[in-house]
């Protein structure tokens, strides 16, 4: 009768959600107790539905009930403990195999709830207390229960270990300095722990802001969605209008376009969601990483610290974001300028320009996950033939080699009047249009200018409106005197003058790049910019008998 009515206090004293005595006791309005970490811990988990429940009642209060502790029930759990009245532990109270045991108990070993870094020894809340009360054990040093105690003994010197060699990045004992370890770079273990937790508050930092920029690269990425959907519904709104101009004659044309627009709009609004997803892995990866690094920053074992420092700290590889770009809603500016050409030359030249179309819209390309590239191989995988328009070559220019050849003759040769020939210098302009990404290579005899331009480039005016590189049309390169010129500015270009000119552009991304191509491709100039129209290469001559040629890549 008397064991029953110990464990009736027992019961009366314990928390329904620990199983243990109450430790800092709260009432609920209810009237039922618990521990006060128990409840919190509880709580915090029914935040979001801002309503909160007893565990047992299942009554709900609204808003959190503030807690206080409750001193009277406080003070009669301690007089049951003092008394000794308690019952034998329950089952949950002793060391399971995955448990840090009591090393005093006997028999059934309880958990130990502390470990001495000095005792070398584990030990339960009874056994534990001497470490408390007794002055003997102040200045030992007591640690979350731990099963790698026996690893702080040295196995040579049979001492604890609590010095580190920065050396062999080793922990050693006292007494290794005089043998293996001498003339060693030494320190206490308490030292290194103390670099060490300043390189771990730094990483901490580091993967802290890793967090933050993933998380401004998933909101761009969210606004880039929109943009693609907001960009793909305006180009086939352009579309249609042109479309509709060209009758039943691009009745066909329009629903391939319309086709090739939807599915290149998945396609990329895919990749953005893909890579999306991937960043906010790699946010909830970084977070798993800043908690493992928070809670090695709290271990109170030197040694235990050190051990895991080096696997804790390593962070994996990051995706790399640098090339996510947010640009204005031009993504599919290219399909409308195309089917605009297509309109304008649809008799003659129909089937080829179709091709073109279905081109820019492949080329569309949100992300630019492919960078530049940086062999003469990669770069050749975009290369485009190209032939010189002879409606735009100056009268003393010869064309030859198919268009693709010219040169500056002393004199006229035998073209018509046309509103699109350059009449002040020496100039011409490519048939076909550039977008998208594309390259092509000029191999030059003389002083000439390697040129984009766009089409409407002024062919009569001033030297200022119509010259390659002295407006806001063009952008050229002059290999002669090394040196880079747009809207009529200047940039000297390093190196020795080329004499085969690669030019790659990008025109989503609004990169034109100029290379010297040789064994290797030398970077000349770079530009980086917005494309408001297709661009067409061009060539411009200094003097008579100077040459260039478009060369075949393909």
């Amino acid at each position: 009768m008397e064991q029953k009515g110990v464990q009736l206090d027992r019961k009366t004293f314990s928390c329904s959600i620990c199983l243990d005595l109450l430790k800092d006791p709260v009432a609920l309005p209810c009237g039922h107790n618990y521990c006060m970490e128990c409840i919190k811990v509880h709580w915090n988990k029914e935040d979001e539905k801002e309503t909160y429940s007893c565990p047992q009642c299942m009554k709900t209060f609204i808003p959190r009930p503030v807690l206080d502790k409750n001193t009277m029930l406080a003070a009669l759990v301690e007089e049951l403990k003092k008394t000794g009245l308690q019952a034998a532990p329950a089952d949950h109270c002793y060391a399971g195999p995955e448990d840090v045991a009591c090393d005093v108990c006997t028999g059934r070993k309880l958990k130990a709830v502390k470990s001495c870094l000095f005792c070398l020894a584990s030990y339960c809340e009874k056994h534990l207390q001497p470490h408390y009360d007794a002055a003997t054990f102040k200045k030992h040093k007591l640690v979350n229960p731990s099963k790698k105690l026996q690893e702080n003994i040295c196995s040579r010197h049979d001492e604890v270990m609590k010095m580190f060699c920065r050396t062999d990045q080793q922990i050693i004992c006292y007494l290794c300095p005089v043998d293996e370890h001498k003339d060693h770079d030494t320190v206490s273990a308490a030292a290194e722990r103390t670099e060490r937790q300043r390189e771990l508050e730094g990483s901490r930092g580091n993967v802290q802001q890793k967090i933050q920029d993933r998380q401004k690269d998933v909101k761009l990425l969210q606004q880039e969605v929109e943009d693609i959907n907001q960009s793909a519904e305006k180009t086939l709104e352009g579309n249609e209008k042109l479309f509709t101009q060209l009758m039943s004659l691009l009745q066909e044309r329009s629903r391939d376009v319309k086709q090739e627009v939807r599915s290149q709009q998945e396609t990329q609004v895919s990749r953005v969601k893909e890579l999306q997803e991937k960043l906010e892995q790699e946010i909830a990866e970084l977070k798993r990483k800043d908690a493992e690094l928070e809670q090695l920053s709290h271990t109170e074992d030197h040694n235990e610290f050190l051990h895991n420092y080096p696997s804790v700290s390593a962070l994996s590889e990051p995706t790399d974001s640098s090339s996510i770009h947010i640009r204005p809603l031009t993504y599919f500016q290219d399909v409308t300028a195309a089917v605009s050409e297509v309109r304008d030359k649809l008799q003659q030249v129909l089937d080829e320009e179709w091709k073109k179309i279905s081109v820019s819209v492949k080329e569309v390309d949100v992300l630019l996950s492919q960078p530049e590239p940086k062999t003469r191989a990669g770069f050749l995988r975009y290369s485009q033939e190209i032939t010189l328009d002879p409606n735009t070559a100056y009268r003393q220019m010869l064309l030859s080699d198919g268009n693709r050849k010219a040169t500056f003759m002393n004199q006229n040769q035998s073209y018509s009047d046309h509103p699109d020939r350059f009449s002040r210098c020496c100039q011409v302009l490519s048939r076909e249009s550039l977008t998208g990404r594309c390259y092509f290579e000029v191999e030059m005899r003389g002083e000439v200018d390697v040129a984009v331009a766009y089409k409407n480039i002024n062919r009569t005016g001033s030297l200022m409106e119509s010259v390659f590189g002295f407006n806001d049309k063009s952008w050229s390169l002059n290999c002669s005197n090394n040196s880079f010129r747009y809207n009529n500015i200047e940039t000297p270009v390093s190196g020795p003058p080329p004499s085969r000119v690669g030019v790659y552009l990008d025109h989503s991304a609004g990169t034109l790049s100029f290379y010297s191509v040789s064994e290797t491709m030398t970077l000349l100039h770079r530009v980086q910019t917005t494309f408001t129209q297709p661009l067409h290469a061009g060539l411009w001559f200094i003097s008579v008998e100077n040459s260039a040629e478009f060369c075949k890549l393909k």
